[in-house]
């Protein structure tokens, strides 16, 4: 250092011939901590068990990591430059890949092992319009998964036989006219709890069917006022003697475009949830109306609100919030879990909110493509609607 500085040549030469050395001093220190830093980055990338890849604006492969290699077929440096839907031929992965928003991750078999499953999904990464996209091994989880479809499937099948005999048997007994005091009231019970577990063990079927995606969602135009007037009936016969005050708002001419039998099934889910578990004579609103993202069905409650705590587990199967309660009421702890299925077949969304003694008010959100104009009739049916409203 000291023969360095004293090799500068005198005057003003000397200050410039010290910053220069001081400058190089700095990059060589600058170089050796990104050099470290590359490393460790390398080294971490390395012991991922998830593939990495780091996907261009065009699709091109900017760098991936060595799982990418075993799980997806794209090997670092041979991949630079080439598009990624060229390595990965699959064509779900390719409309997945290309499709302007990605909501939820894709399932789909690894095309270097067909019996391995991954579950894939991108992120933004970088400032030049990159994403960074993640894929995971989940095949143990995706078959005991399946697994578990498969029992609930088969044994809801196995019930729903001896069941309807059983209960055939209880309503032959229980029309009898010489049946006694004494026993009436276990028939009917046990009639009670028949009907009871046929509804669990239709619920379970219906989202199994759901779940597994056997049956296509067809892609009718489904008339909403005409649809929620339909609900609304039936609603009001549920309640009873109870006197929900029930009003529909058709903000919104528009229909949607789906399966009208299952949007049917989970918007009276909704509606018949709102029924049961909310206070007699209290008021019920269901609103149809448009949206930043297309439209939007809200079904209004003034019940006694659900705490906080249990509203990200709503839609998970057989869970309740009261269940005594639930029971009482006839629920099966299934309903809103079928909601969010169809939901999803729909490409919607389900959004809850709720206030401790406010009330809870539950939202379908559905994307533009699934809108689309009335004609006359529906027209109509709307003015009917808003009328009967």
């Amino acid at each position: 250092m000291e023969k360095i500085q004293d090799s500068y040549p005198p005057g003003l030469w000397a200050v410039v011939y010290k910053n220069a050395f001081t400058l190089r001093r700095q990059s060589r220190k600058r170089r050796r901590k990104l050099s470290r830093f590359f490393k460790r980055f390398t080294e971490s990338a390395a012991a991922l068990p998830d593939a990495a890849v780091v996907v261009g604006q065009n699709g091109d492969v900017g760098w991936s990591n060595p799982a990418a290699a075993d799980l997806l077929g794209v090997t670092w440096p041979q991949a630079a430059g080439r598009n990624l839907v060229q390595l990965v031929r699959d064509p779900v992965f390719k409309e997945y890949l290309e499709a302007a928003q990605q909501d939820r991750p894709l399932e789909f078999p690894s095309p270097v092992d067909q019996t391995k499953i991954l579950s894939a999904y991108t992120t933004p990464f970088g400032k030049k319009h990159q994403r960074l996209l993640i894929a995971r091994d989940i095949t143990r989880t995706y078959y005991v998964d399946r697994m578990r479809r498969d029992f609930i499937a088969n044994a809801s099948h196995e019930l729903r036989t001896p069941l309807t005999v059983i209960r055939g048997f209880l309503e032959v007994w229980d029309s009898q006219e010489q049946i006694s005091q004494n026993q009436s009231r276990p028939v009917e019970l046990m009639l009670d709890q028949t009907r009871r577990m046929e509804g669990t063990i239709d619920d379970m079927l219906t989202l199994s069917r759901l779940e597994y995606g056997d049956e296509p969602i067809s892609e009718a135009t489904v008339p909403m006022p005409a649809l929620l007037d339909s609900i609304v009936k039936e609603a009001a016969a549920l309640s009873g003697d109870n006197g929900h005050v029930i009003s529909v708002d058709i903000e919104d001419d528009r229909n949607l475009k789906g399966d009208a039998a299952k949007l049917r099934e989970a918007i009276s889910n909704l509606v018949f949830n709102a029924v049961r578990h909310t206070p007699p004579r209290t008021t019920i609103r269901i609103i149809w109306s448009p949206c930043d993202d297309g439209a939007q069905l809200i079904v209004e409650d003034s019940g006694e609100g659900i705490p906080a705590r249990h509203i990200p587990r709503l839609t998970e199967r057989f869970y309740r919030v009261d269940p005594g309660r639930s029971r009482d009421s006839g629920g099966t702890g299934l309903g809103l879990a079928i909601v969010r299925q169809v939901l999803e077949r729909h490409d919607a969304e389900l959004q809850i909110s709720s206030s401790i003694g406010a009330g809870s008010t539950f939202t379908c959100i559905f994307p533009e493509n699934r809108v689309v104009a009335p004609n006359e009739d529906d027209r109509i049916a709307g003015m009917d609607s808003k009328t009967a409203g």
